[in-house]
């Protein structure tokens, strides 16, 4: 047990750099599985630490923004980048995107997307790795909620 609460402490340490960190290679520094840190990361959010997995990796969200809007769009897969760079160049955050669907209902998934360095990483794993966006399944319709320090910015 003092075994398994070392290596929470020391996950919680590297996830406060406020970078995402996937579970590989959070796994090879700490020398275990990859399921291994599945399972403590269950345990990190169920003592109320809001961990968000993304693309990108597993981050801490520690900070969240003053102000958060949800907003609905419709547009076509080629317009992504345009429409997450519009976002983060007026200094709004895109923390996610929700789709409908008609049998699962709701999916949604984190984006967390500050800069333009995110969008590119963004649009590169996208690109990369042939996924197909969330919005494909809802013919261009989805949300967004959009997390900025000021109600102008939104």
């Amino acid at each position: 047990m003092k075994e398994k609460e070392g290596r929470i402490k020391e996950i919680l340490k590297l996830l406060e750099d406020n970078v995402p960190i996937s579970g590989t290679v959070l796994a090879n520094k700490l020398g275990v599985t990859r399921q291994i840190i599945v399972q403590d990361i269950a345990v990190l959010k169920s003592r109320g630490y809001n961990i968000i997995s993304t693309a990108r990796g597993y981050i801490l969200n520690s900070k969240t923004p003053k102000f958060v809007r949800l907003v609905a769009v419709k547009h076509e897969k080629s317009d992504i980048r345009k429409e997450l760079e519009i976002i983060v160049s007026n200094g709004g955050e895109v923390l996610d995107v929700i789709v409908e669907h008609p049998v699962y209902g709701e999916i949604k998934g984190y984006l967390n997307l500050k800069t333009l360095d995110d969008v590119k990483a963004f649009i590169t794993a996208m690109e990369t790795s042939h996924a197909e966006p969330l919005l494909t399944l809802s013919h261009g319709i989805h949300l967004h909620h959009i997390g900025g320090e000021s109600e102008e910015i939104l």
